[in-house]
């Protein structure tokens, strides 16, 4: 009997242990947890108390994130307008005057089963007149004509608009039997290329040095205010505390400085798409193309955040653990 109450509160003592450990282990996570909150708003308050300063810092680093985004975003624009402007891509077919309506059509019947064009247009000579009618406003001087001067013609689309694959295209096209010429503005279509290959790169490289850019301006940031609290972190460490825990309102400080770069970063990018939805309507209008301004979504922004939010980490993370190495007591 006396052995089998010696077990029962041998157990009972580590059952008790067991729940003191388990509750001491969810207290020190939840002690660590309100750590981090307090010193995050006390880090963000110190920098809302000199806010001249501060709005300094965060306009430098959202121009320097602003900047390629914006050119980014213009880019996607400028693809959405190459992409509707398929008319502007189309290869014009000049037929033959003395080709008839049927030779036409079996023309475009012929044309239209091939793996290599998208669609095949008929504007038949009639057509071509009447568009020609309203667009100069000769119609009475049009209406005397007994037959139309104007050829027809066969807009084209083809599967693949590179200038590479163009070229062989085009030869295939004006071999064709009832051909009398074929017509497609390669050079502008080299140049929309060339422009929108030279904007990514730019984009890219613009990127990567303004990332950069941004890190070094954090660092430096962060040194300064290293330096200003010099003092205390001498007291802090003479009473035993560790690098890491001297470290945490600096690491928050780069993050908030991160975050709201990114933020001053996109009210500039929205701004500056505010003021060009005017003139890119007026440039659809121009070039009868449909496409809508391409805007950041609600992710999109968000990351731009969570991505100016990390910058700010890691340059503060960078900048802290060279500097704090320095600040040693006496």
């Amino acid at each position: 009997m006396a052995g089998t109450e010696s077990k029962k509160n041998a157990a009972g003592r580590k059952g008790v242990n067991s729940g003191n450990t388990r509750k001491t282990r969810a207290g020190g996570l939840s002690g660590l947890v309100t750590q981090h909150q307090a010193v995050a708003v006390d880090s963000l308050l110190r920098l809302l108390s000199e806010p001249l300063s501060s709005l300094m810092t965060w306009a430098v680093i959202g121009i320097a994130l602003a900047l390629p985004l914006t050119l980014l975003l213009l880019l996607q624009n400028l693809q959405g307008l190459g992409a509707g402007l398929d008319q502007s891509r189309a290869i014009s077919m000049y037929l033959q005057k003395d080709l008839g309506l049927q030779q036409q059509q079996n023309l475009v019947a012929t044309l239209g089963r091939r793996p290599d064009l998208d669609s095949v247009t008929l504007i038949t000579a009639e057509q071509s007149l009447a568009e020609f009618r309203e667009a100069s406003g000769l119609g009475n001087v049009l209406d005397g004509l007994e037959e139309s001067p104007l050829p027809a013609v066969l807009q084209i689309i083809p599967q693949e608009s590179l200038p590479q694959s163009m070229d062989g295209l085009i030869a295939s096209l004006a071999d064709l039997e009832g051909v009398d010429s074929v017509e497609f503005d390669m050079q502008w279509l080299q140049r929309l290329d060339a422009l929108v290959a030279l904007a990514t790169n730019l984009a890219l490289v613009l990127a990567g040095m303004l990332g950069l850019g941004v890190l070094l301006v954090i660092g430096n940031t962060v040194r300064l205010a290293i330096e200003n609290r010099r003092a205390e972190i001498v007291v802090v460490k003479l009473v035993g505390g560790t690098d890491a825990y001297v470290a945490r309102p600096f690491l928050y400080a780069g993050l908030w400085y991160g975050a709201g770069g990114g933020m001053f970063a996109l009210l500039l990018v929205f701004t500056v798409l505010a003021l060009l939805r005017g003139p890119f309507e007026n440039l659809l209008g121009v070039w009868s193309a449909e496409a809508s301004l391409v805007t950041l979504s609600p992710g999109s922004a968000f990351g731009v955040l969570a991505v100016a939010a990390m910058l700010g980490w890691i340059g503060a993370q960078v900048s802290v653990w060279r500097n704090l190495r320095a600040v040693e007591p006496d």
